[in-house]
C-alpha cells in the first residue's frame, strides 16, 4: 500500500502508480505548453496576449499548464471528464491550426504548415513536430486513459474546431495591430 496525502490531492494514494498515472495526458499538456510558449519565444506573441499583454498571458499559461500537468498525475478516475475536455481541447486547439493555416501534405498525406501566426517557414521543421507530439498525446490520452469520463466530452471538444480557427485568426490580426503601434521583443515577427 502506498500512503496517503490530504489536501490538493484529494486523498489519492501517492506512490509508484501515482507517478505513471495519465502520462499521455501530461506529456499533451507538455506539448501545449511548448506549443505556446514557442510562439512567445519566437516573437509572434501567445493566445491572451493582445488582450491581458505577454507577461500575464505567459504566467496564466504557466500557472494553467503547470496546474494541470500535477492534476494529471495525482487525480483519482474520478477526475477522467476533467481530463477528457482539456485533450479533447488540445486536439481541437491542433487540429484548427492544422486545417486553419496554410499548409502542404507530406509524403504520408499529413497536413504540414508553411506558416503559421506569424511564424515562417523557417520555424516550421521545430513548430510542427510540437504540433504533432502535443496532438498525438491528446488523442492517446482519449482513448487510453480518460476510460471513465463519457465519451462524448471529447467530442463536444473537438465541435470547438471552427471557433478556433476563426479565434487564432482574430488573435493573429489583434496581434499584428499592437505590434505596429507598440513593437516589442513578444512581437518582433509580425
Amino acid at each position: 500500500m502506498g500512503s496517503y496525502r490530504i489536501g490538493w490531492t484529494g486523498g489519492c494514494r501517492v506512490g509508484s502508480d501515482a507517478a505513471a498515472r495519465r502520462p499521455l495526458t501530461r506529456l499533451a499538456t507538455a506539448g501545449l505548453a511548448a506549443h505556446i510558449f514557442f510562439e512567445l519565444g519566437a516573437g509572434v506573441g501567445m493566445p491572451a496576449a493582445s488582450v491581458l499583454g505577454p507577461v500575464p498571458a505567459a504566467g496564466l499559461w504557466a500557472l494553467g499548464s503547470g496546474t494541470l500537468w500535477r492534476a494529471a498525475g495525482t487525480r483519482p478516475a474520478s477526475s477522467d471528464g476533467v481530463f477528457a475536455v482539456c485533450n479533447g481541447v488540445g486536439l481541437a486547439a491542433v487540429i484548427a491550426h492544422l486545417r486553419g493555416w496554410p499548409r502542404r501534405r507530406t509524403r504520408l498525406g499529413l497536413p504540414w504548415l508553411r506558416e503559421c501566426e506569424g511564424l515562417g517557414p523557417e520555424l516550421m521543421r521545430f513548430y510542427n513536430p510540437i504540433l504533432y507530439v502535443s496532438g498525438a498525446a491528446a488523442l492517446g490520452a482519449l482513448l487510453r486513459e480518460n476510460r471513465s469520463a463519457p465519451r462524448y466530452l471529447p467530442l463536444l471538444a473537438l465541435g470547438l474546431v471552427p471557433l478556433f480557427i476563426v479565434t487564432q485568426h482574430a488573435e493573429h490580426w489583434r496581434l499584428r495591430e499592437i505590434a505596429r503601434q507598440r513593437p516589442g521583443w513578444w512581437n518582433r515577427r509580425l
